[in-house]
């Protein structure tokens, strides 16, 4: 078996983890998100939320809801960045990633008006939602938690404190919401309430979206596309390590997420569990069902599964991204020593999402919302997808037709 050691640019950092914010950073960011041109307020509004779900993946469906939001209010989406957690890795804080740094913000605004929470903090906030009028807005169930039970608990506990914290934003007063809900069918309720006017920043506590991403806003993947300068990166060490075709699978089989899936071995819960709904359809009623293969597949399926697949496409190589157990003996065993398989503990998660991206074939797991996005992203570029314990799912758009 290959022991394949990527390139320096694995040691690639973002300047937001380590420099504070200034005037200087936003005015390479405003380069680095290729909308560099100057900036003017926009009159219909804005949204601010802090991505303050979960890990990337979940942090990646709340975007295209909140992206569907803002168009939906036609109000300009504040694009916040990525939060990365770093618990077992020092400084212990977490980071703070602008969009840009993984993804081309001028994409987005193919789709819609966006600027980065960078951006719009650094050269529109001082004047524009200064200390002294900047709103919080929460649903009145979430002002129960605080103090006095009628403010906004904007900056309470990680990571909703350091996130605000990391702009210099403490909130004013709070504006709490009742009878109404993120949905379309709520269009004119948040305009008719809350006009730009005189409200004119939507400042959220988390994203104005649903998890997992509702059907509606899947093809929205589309406008997510990778920054080009990252891709070179990442393609200049694919080209000699990784031989084509290759196939690429995603693995969730840590203690965390067993004891997730055990859920599905006693019956509590139902077909949506999570991303689930992209294998077994969107509407609960007519779902498949969610098996615990399809959760949590055994090593001796991921091999059969893996060996199926390589056998397909003639796979020359199988790169294996896991945050947990890789199972490369028996991937190995599976395929031959005449494929390469590779595993590598990388440091930015976006390098495997890349990756698995840009496969010839891609297994990944169903509930999984790190394999939604790689599972999206293929869709819209009708590339070819499977999942373990399941390699017929459901199509995209016709499961409840």
């Amino acid at each position: 078996m290959a022991s394949l050691e990527w390139g320096p640019w694995m040691e690639h950092r973002p300047l937001s983890l380590s420099l504070p914010l200034s005037l200087s950073l936003f005015l390479l960011l405003a380069v680095v998100d290729g909308t560099s041109d100057s900036l003017s307020w926009d009159e219909s509004g804005y949204i601010l939320y802090c991505p303050c779900m979960g890990r990337f993946g979940n942090q990646a469906d709340h975007f295209l809801g909140a992206l569907a939001f803002a168009k939906m209010l036609n109000r300009t989406l504040v694009v916040p960045p990525w939060v990365v957690y770093r618990h077992h890795t020092p400084p212990y804080t977490n980071a703070h990633v602008p969009y840009s740094e993984y993804f081309r913000l001028d994409r987005v605004l193919d789709f819609h008006r966006a600027v980065s929470m960078e951006r719009f903090m650094g050269e529109l906030a001082p004047r524009h939602w200064p200390p002294g009028r900047r709103v919080a807005y929460c649903f009145t169930a979430a002002a129960q938690r605080s103090a006095d039970r009628s403010s906004c608990p904007m900056k309470d506990g990680n990571p909703f404190g350091p996130f605000w914290d990391h702009f210099g934003v403490d909130f004013d007063r709070s504006e709490l919401l009742s009878g109404i809900a993120f949905s379309s069918n709520y269009k004119s309720q948040w305009i008719e309430r809350y006009p730009a006017a005189s409200h004119p920043v939507l400042a959220l506590p988390g994203a104005p979206a649903q998890f997992p991403v509702i059907r509606e806003h899947v093809d929205l993947q589309r406008y997510v596309e990778w920054d080009r300068r990252f891709a070179e990166t990442v393609e200049r060490e694919m080209e000699n390590l990784l031989p084509r075709p290759y196939l690429a699978i995603h693995l969730r089989v840590g203690e965390d997420w067993r004891k997730a899936c055990e859920m599905v071995r006693d019956g509590s819960v139902g077909p949506h569990l999570m991303a689930s709904p992209q294998c077994v359809g969107y509407d609960r009623d007519k779902a498949r069902t969610l098996t615990l293969p399809m959760c949590l597949p055994s090593p001796s399926l991921i091999a059969s599964t893996v060996a199926t697949w390589a056998r397909a496409i003639s796979a020359r190589a199988v790169y294996i991204a896991t945050d947990s157990e890789p199972h490369t003996r028996h991937v190995q065993a599976a395929v031959g020593t005449q494929v390469r398989v590779i595993h590598r503990e990388a440091t930015l998660p976006q390098t495997d999402l890349y990756v698995l991206s840009q496969s010839d074939h891609f297994i990944g797991n169903c509930v999984s919302s790190f394999t939604a996005f790689v599972k999206r992203h293929r869709d819209v570029h009708s590339l070819p997808s499977s999942f373990f314990g399941l390699d017929d799912p459901l199509p995209s758009h016709t499961d409840e037709l």
